[in-house]
């Protein structure tokens, strides 16, 4: 095995691999062509003498050597990337932490501990990014991110089934809501019973791995009219305040919800709980990620001052 002629993109192209899960989206986000990819993978698994992701159907993961070159790889990358922000006037390395989060944490508990970070510590550089839960996982194995914000429901299994297992800690959970437009006959009470949402129209994220449907209220007894399909909370919560159909929505986003929407309880059927996981590898985290996972924390805290509508 000879690791002397391995280029940094071929490091780069393997770190986007084992973080989007396929060829074909790890392609989509380096602008890269898939057999491109292709190529530089093979030829890092040539230097390794052996094979670093495992082709699955649906994706592809890690083998044990993928790991190891993953971790030494990351250490390189990182490196790199700090030496770009030194040159560029930015704080080093050890004032640096990498935060991934979902997309119903964005709305206000990131904003929230950012911004009292720049009050307590604004030496802290927080580098952060949007994504799935299954995308921000991969993320953390492959070392591309410090801490991530995590989505969970019923019946709360582990985010993946990697070992070692994830060090996981909730920082809310709260019930699962309904948007509805303020003049619909369903928002004139001050809850909505679920036998009354047969027949409804919604408004629901587009199909993802484990998240069917997202924003259709979950254990209906018929296949749900889907009317609208977006991905963007915001942009569903305008469609629902335009009257074009319902929406689920996390008890933590709504607050967010714009003029014209009304969020309420739903009541019968299983009780919808959702959580909000903070995750991280399980070794002990540099002192940056402790910072920022504190400043996390207290958000939290305070979002849970806050009683649901």
């Amino acid at each position: 095995m000879d690791f002397t002629d391995v280029s940094l993109t071929a490091l780069r192209v393997l770190r986007a691999v084992s973080e989007q899960g396929t060829f074909t989206a790890a392609a989509a986000s380096l602008g890269y062509t898939q057999s491109a990819v292709s190529r530089q993978i093979a030829s890092i698994e040539r230097a390794a003498g052996t094979e670093l992701l495992e082709r699955r159907r649906g994706g592809v993961r890690l083998t044990p050597a993928g790991r190891i070159v993953m971790t030494r790889a990351t250490v390189v990358l990182d490196e790199i990337d700090a030496t770009a922000r030194e040159l560029s006037g930015l704080p080093g390395q050890g004032g640096t932490v990498r935060l991934g989060w979902v997309p119903s944490a964005g709305t206000t508990l990131v904003p929230n501990a950012l911004a009292a970070l720049r009050r307590t510590d604004p030496g802290l550089h927080v580098i952060s990014r949007e994504g799935g839960t299954a995308s921000l996982v991969r993320a953390l194995r492959a070392g591309s991110i410090d801490l991530a914000l995590l989505a969970s429901g019923p019946p709360f299994r582990a985010p993946d089934a990697e070992s070692p297992p994830l060090a996981l800690q909730t920082l809310t959970e709260r019930a699962l809501c309904l948007a509805l437009p303020a003049a619909h006959p369903l928002a004139r009470g001050d809850f909505v019973d679920v036998a009354d949402l047969r027949g409804q129209r919604w408004i629901a994220g587009p199909p993802s791995g484990t998240e069917q449907l997202l924003g259709v209220w979950p254990g209906l007894d018929e296949r749900p009219e889907i009317a609208h399909t977006a991905r963007d909370w915001l942009a569903k919560l305008h469609l629902v305040a335009a009257g074009c159909g319902l929406t689920t929505l996390p008890g933590a986003l709504a607050s967010a919800a714009p003029p014209g929407v009304r969020v309420l309880p739903v009541r019968g059927g299983p009780q919808e709980l959702r959580r909000l996981l903070l995750a991280r590898l399980p070794q002990p985290p540099a002192e940056p990620a402790v910072r920022l996972a504190a400043a996390l924390r207290a958000a939290a805290l305070d979002a849970d001052t806050v009683p649901d509508p």
